[in-house]
């Protein structure tokens, strides 16, 4: 039974600023908790539970930020979660539901933190307990910020490339000077990396229409991967117009999709071809396995998004999710790169070997999540704490 859940607020170690079209994406100053990820421990029956999560806002759509997160979990969640079985699974989530609607990144860390005491209790690797391996090793997208001058794209994208093998690339669209320079921006970009590599588009719901409309006549001349949310996230018939002018371009839905009922919806209009799963997004894995099986349903592919920035407990969630899931199932690439070293190391697991190898990562084999954080560099880099028991 659960006796004990610790709540941190970690320091990362180096600051990550980012423009999309919607907002910016900013992890804030180093002693700054706005910004910062949330990471809990779950004791249980002799068994700790990890998991981590960084809130998106402010400045993004998922209206979770750092506080919003710690005050749910020791205010709400954590004490409904004192005295029940770890493997109470949906019990959890009903729970969730019944005592505080919304907050996805809250409920997320602690269904991924319930998942890795589970794998730990049983001595299995998390996607044991999800489906299996189905994919052990993860090919990976890197996603490219937008910028006021295109060269600081291509370097971003080059690096990407050359440094890392990655084969996927998803550029940020909808800039400000309008859509002749997200043409400009994917054209030079094309023109880097070449014909080889896969290059979607994101908008962030940043087009209208017919920029969507114009943008599909121009990028598909230049190979266009997919399209990302090009619109508002409540739009489908228009999503529905869009993926038929794409003709066989995939369209994929990321702000559209927050929960089970959202996928359902999206898949009964035929609105996409594709559903960006992003754990913080939707509460977890979990609800992200009943998702899978609505698009399955519906003919629909999934896609595993989120950074992850500098968190490889992050990271290896959203790589246990992807393994579990057949390779038929999935479009693009996983996006979680950020977490695995290469914008800086995780202050948290300072030595690691889930790290990027020619454009892919394997999988943690280890129980649950398979990643040991060093409790030393934990103490040493913790903004906040909490208890709750």
């Amino acid at each position: 039974m659960i006796d004990r859940i610790e709540i941190f607020v970690t320091a990362l170690s180096a600051r990550v600023q980012r423009i999309f079209s919607s907002g910016s994406y900013d992890t804030g100053p180093a002693e700054r908790v706005l910004g910062k990820p949330v990471l809990v421990k779950i004791y249980a029956d002799g068994v700790v539970g990890c998991a981590q999560i960084r809130p998106i806002s402010p400045g993004h759509f998922v209206a979770d930020t750092t506080q919003s997160m710690v005050a749910a979990i020791k205010e709400v969640y954590g004490p409904a979660l004192i005295g029940k079985s770890i493997f109470d699974i949906e019990s959890a989530n009903a729970m969730f539901d019944a005592r505080l609607a919304g907050n996805p990144a809250a409920r997320a860390v602690l269904d991924i933190a319930l998942r890795d005491a589970m794998g730990k209790a049983l001595g299995r690797p998390l996607y044991d307990l999800i489906g299996g391996c189905c994919q052990p090793r993860i090919p990976l997208e890197w996603s490219v910020s937008m910028a006021d001058d295109v060269g600081t794209m291509v370097a971003e994208s080059k690096r990407a490339v050359d440094e890392f093998g990655i084969r996927v690339l998803c550029l940020k669209m909808a800039d400000r000077r309008g859509i002749r320079q997200d043409v400009l921006n994917f054209e030079t970009v094309r023109r880097a990396v070449g014909d080889d590599v896969m290059i979607g588009v994101d908008p962030n719901t940043g087009w209208s229409m017919a920029d969507a409309l114009t943008a599909i006549r121009e990028l598909k001349k230049m190979g266009l991967g997919y399209i990302e949310q090009p619109i508002a996230r409540r739009d489908l018939k228009g999503l529905a117009e869009i993926r038929r002018a794409a003709d066989g371009v995939p369209v994929m839905a990321d702000e559209g999709l927050f929960t089970v009922q959202d996928a359902y919806a999206l898949a009964e209009a035929r609105a996409v071809d594709a559903l960006c799963i992003k754990l913080y997004k939707i509460g977890g894995i979990t609800p992200a396995k009943k998702i899978a099986a609505v698009a399955e349903a519906a003919n629909i592919q999934l896609n595993c998004g989120g950074l992850a920035i500098q968190s490889q407990l992050e990271a290896a969630a959203g790589a246990h999710f992807y393994a579990s899931t057949p390779a038929s199932r999935m479009m693009g690439a996983a996006e979680f790169v950020f977490g695995l070293n290469t914008t800086a190391k995780d202050p948290l697991c300072p030595e690691s070997d889930f790290v990027v190898r020619d454009g892919h990562v394997e999988v943690p084999r280890g129980p649950g999540l398979g990643v040991t954080i060093d409790e030393a560099a934990l103490k040493k880099n913790t903004l906040l704490h909490e208890n709750v028991s």
